[in-house]
């Protein structure tokens, strides 16, 4: 077996059921799970017609590459989103089947260990676990980044030594961040390409939450497009979106990487072999998805709507406010009771029957601290009403610590 497998930790979801072993939630309380960051709105309409309607193409084989008309249609929305007009359908964008498995995947492509040393790669911290595992995999090794409140949740980049940037091969951003919400600005691309440049590695942009912002006309700041805003060709930069919070459809498992063309003409290569072709009805469907921008900003509103009613009353107790984007709330729960992340997600399922994720679920220590610890992840993906007496739930809880 692979030995790389055993410094795996189990995933967060597990170590949650570990957690709540032996609970036995308040039976006067429905469940309410704000602990997972699946979309619970509505998947349209017309991306399910347009999916039973592909359903024509499943007597084909898929293309890896994906059909032309996917590939156009991702570009087109790139354009209007980002202004990249000149993004090439054919080189520089390949569809994927959600963001994940790319994710994974991309860094068994970047990551080169004949160099004479064990390569690194860069996460921010707390993180999405798929980059730890994904470098794990790859035969390299995570350094994390600290993502703390006293520095408004920007990453800590002098924590590295110059020694430990030469070996960096490969660095995972998250913007907007996953739990965070903190939005990368063009100074803090700016100062990301500079250390790119010095030591060469690869930048993995991990943007699927890009679309989940809360004023029109105030987007999240893209990495391609602030390369583009600073002059810059996509030379060692990766961009990773999906369509699983931005249109609902998190079954379907369809996103896209684009960037620099000569990686992706490498990463194409390896995914033919690893036979992660997109199934052609979700194609069909996708095409329908990334064309269409109204059902996109229904869900902004009704996310808005969400974050504008609870995050006063679950403010109101825990240390926690609006974030930049996505649809987490990080709220800090031992600022005054002392009670760690773990008891307090334990206690609130015992007591109110809600379900949210330990922070420190989803971050490692880096030195000398966790900064996970003590905050809970909060995921208004449920309905406006459940989310509402959740909050509420989570209020009367905090006020008997």
């Amino acid at each position: 077996m692979n030995p790389n497998l055993s410094k795996l930790q189990p995933y967060p979801f597990e170590k949650l059921r570990q957690l709540f072993a032996g609970v036995t939630p308040n039976a006067q309380y429905r469940e309410i799970k704000l602990s997972i960051g699946e979309p619970q709105h509505a998947t349209p309409e017309f991306i399910k017609h347009a999916l039973t309607a592909g359903l024509g193409g499943l007597a084909n084989y898929p293309t890896t590459q994906g059909i032309p008309a996917l590939r156009q249609a991702i570009a087109a929305w790139m354009a209007r989103r980002y202004g990249l007009e000149g993004i090439n359908p054919e080189t520089e964008i390949l569809p994927v089947n959600g963001s994940r498995e790319a994710l994974f995947a991309f860094a068994q492509t970047v990551i080169d260990p004949s160099r004479g040393h064990v390569p690194l790669v860069v996460s921010p911290n707390p993180f999405y676990q798929i980059y730890e595992g994904a470098a794990y995999l790859a035969g390299a090794e995570p350094r994390f980044l600290n993502m703390l409140p006293e520095n408004d949740f920007a990453l800590d980049l002098d924590s590295l030594s110059n020694a430990d940037w030469s070996r960096v091969q490969l660095m995972y951003v998250c913007s907007p961040g996953n739990p965070t919400g903190k939005v990368l600005n063009l100074d803090d691309w700016k100062k990301l390409f500079a250390l790119s440049d010095n030591h060469g590695f690869v930048i993995a942009s991990d943007e699927c939450y890009s679309e989940l912002y809360f004023e029109e006309g105030k987007a999240p700041l893209g990495g391609l497009q602030a390369a583009k805003l600073l002059g810059r060709s996509n030379e060692r930069l990766v961009m990773f979106s999906s369509l699983s919070k931005r249109s609902n459809v998190p079954g379907m498992r369809s996103g896209f990487v684009a960037g620099d063309a000569a990686i992706l003409k490498k990463f194409l290569l390896y995914r033919t072999y690893h036979g992660a072709a997109m199934c052609p009805a979700v194609q069909a469907a996708s095409v329908a998805a990334w064309n269409d921008e109204a059902h996109v900003v229904e869900n902004r509103r009704l996310y808005a709507e969400k974050f504008a009613q609870v995050t006063p009353i679950v403010s109101s107790v825990l240390q926690t406010g609006m974030p930049d984007a996505s649809f987490y709330l990080w709220a800090r729960v031992n600022a005054d009771s002392g009670i760690t992340d773990t008891e307090f997600a334990r206690r609130l399922l015992a007591e109110y029957n809600v379900v949210v994720l330990p922070g420190s679920f989803l971050a490692r220590e880096a030195n000398g601290v966790n900064p996970g610890a003590g905050f809970v992840r909060i995921a208004l993906v449920a309905p406006l009403a459940e989310t509402i007496e959740a909050a509420e739930r989570i209020k009367q809880f905090v006020s008997k610590l």
